[in-house]
């Protein structure tokens, strides 16, 4: 499975931004997706993750109400809707998956990762 993670870029606080996981070789519904985000001279964090079903979805506590996470079967992606972004959400956002319903938080689930898009909330 190949993960391409996209959408990154440079917004203010309280913008919005929506980063794209695309899958090759795998179709998405047949694998678990999670976001896990790394800023500098920190451990990566798990974000949000989302079952191979669609139906589970977990979040970290400091994304709640302002991430979702979804995914669209026909263009075989996850998106991650980022609202009311702070600086604290700077950091390289990275997209991963594993051949299971659901992996849950614990990046040593994952397998597959995607490389990584950066995101930068200035104040």
């Amino acid at each position: 499975v190949q993960l391409q993670a996209s959408g990154g870029g440079l917004v203010q606080a309280g913008g919005s931004l929506r980063l794209s996981c695309a899958a090759s070789g795998r179709t998405v519904s047949t694998i678990g997706i999670a976001w896990f985000r790394q800023a500098p001279g920190k451990e990566r964090e798990f974000v949000a993750g989302i079952s191979a079903s669609g139906v589970y979805t977990k979040y970290a506590d400091s994304m709640k109400g302002r991430f979702t996470i979804s995914r669209d079967n026909a263009k075989n992606t996850v998106s991650l809707q980022m609202n009311s972004l702070e600086p604290e959400d700077t950091a390289v956002y990275y997209c991963a998956g594993a051949s299971v319903i659901f992996p849950g938080p614990n990046r040593n689930s994952y397998p597959y990762w995607g490389q990584g898009t950066q995101v930068t909330v200035s104040s």
